[in-house]
């Protein structure tokens, strides 16, 4: 009976980003700024491609996608973190923290698929352009997303179900503002050797895969485009490589940074950090990068302007 008492856990106490009374709202301020920044680039790049009929291809698609992963990936974490630094009872319940998990790591999980769809897909663009729409007919580009979404939250669902057996016997302080795998088994009385080895098998598999992918295809991507003879196409061919190549540099950056566990507790802000880094500034970023340097979707949204103001 002990034992079970000492396993239910009802809730967890965040420290939170900062707990320096003075610091809380410039940074609620700021956050809440790159939140709606990026709940409203998203959104817009998602809605210019579905508006958008020169739009209507794979690469615009996955570029959705990504965005509608980047919406999600940050609203896990975003809302409830403004919210704490806005109060003082910095609480989350043991399901709630479950659950947070559980989409943080499988929008997250999606990610890393995605973006190697994503490389796959400029992979056929430029080495086969002649059967590009064969190969990347609309049940190919399904599949691809469909299996993103499949193995993502497949990889979710088990490390998540593999908290439960887990006890917990305090203490039950977060020195953190988001619920985290790792965070979590320092607060268990259980051995986690099985938890740990579990997630680094799926991590391995799934971020060294995708990158493999992404490896290869811009091998032969990067062949193919000294090859071409054509100045204009080239320049073109390279320009939509380099913003997926920068979103990916981002977001596998900031997870490897992410997964450096500090020892020290000073080193704790840096994790902390990283972690903004990871789940509020990259997905942010992300629009900007291929918004910035992509003609089509500049184009795309000067028609819908123009089209809307002729309209009123």
């Amino acid at each position: 009976m002990m034992l079970r008492n000492e396993s239910t856990v009802a809730m967890f106490f965040f420290v939170g980003f900062t707990n320096d009374p003075k610091l809380e709202v410039p940074f609620f301020l700021l956050f809440l700024s790159v939140y709606i920044f990026t709940l409203l680039a998203n959104i817009s790049i998602m809605v210019i491609v579905w508006l958008s009929p020169q739009l209507h291809t794979p690469m615009y698609f996955f570029l959705s996608q990504l965005a509608f992963l980047d919406l999600s990936f940050t609203s896990v974490i975003s809302p409830k973190m403004l919210a704490d630094l806005l109060t003082e009872k910095r609480i989350i319940t043991f399901s709630g923290c479950i659950v947070q998990i559980f989409f943080f790591c499988g929008f997250g999980g999606t990610e890393f698929f995605l973006l190697a769809a994503m490389a796959f897909d400029r992979y056929v663009a430029v080495c086969s352009p002649l059967t590009y729409t064969v190969i990347m007919n609309n049940g190919m580009i399904l599949r691809l997303v469909a299996g993103s979404y499949i193995g993502g939250f497949l990889d979710s669902l088990i490390n998540t179900c593999c908290i439960y057996r887990l006890s917990f016997c305090g203490p039950d302080i977060m020195n953190h503002f988001v619920c985290d795998f790792p965070v979590l088994w320092k607060m268990s009385c259980t051995n986690i050797l099985l938890n740990e080895l579990i997630l680094s098998i799926f991590a391995s598999i799934i971020v060294g895969g995708s990158l493999l992918v992404i490896f290869v295809s811009y091998s032969y991507v990067f062949i193919a485009i000294l090859k071409m003879g054509n100045t204009t196409r080239r320049s073109r061919a390279a320009s939509t490589c380099l913003s997926h190549l920068t979103c990916v540099f981002l977001f596998y950056g900031s997870t490897f940074l992410n997964e450096i566990r500090p020892n020290a507790s000073s080193s704790e802000v840096q994790y902390k950090v990283v972690t903004v880094i990871l789940t509020i500034l990259t997905p942010a970023l992300n629009p900007l990068i291929y918004s910035l340097r992509n003609n089509t979707l500049k184009e795309a949204v000067r028609k819908i302007l123009s089209w809307t103001f002729k309209t009123q």
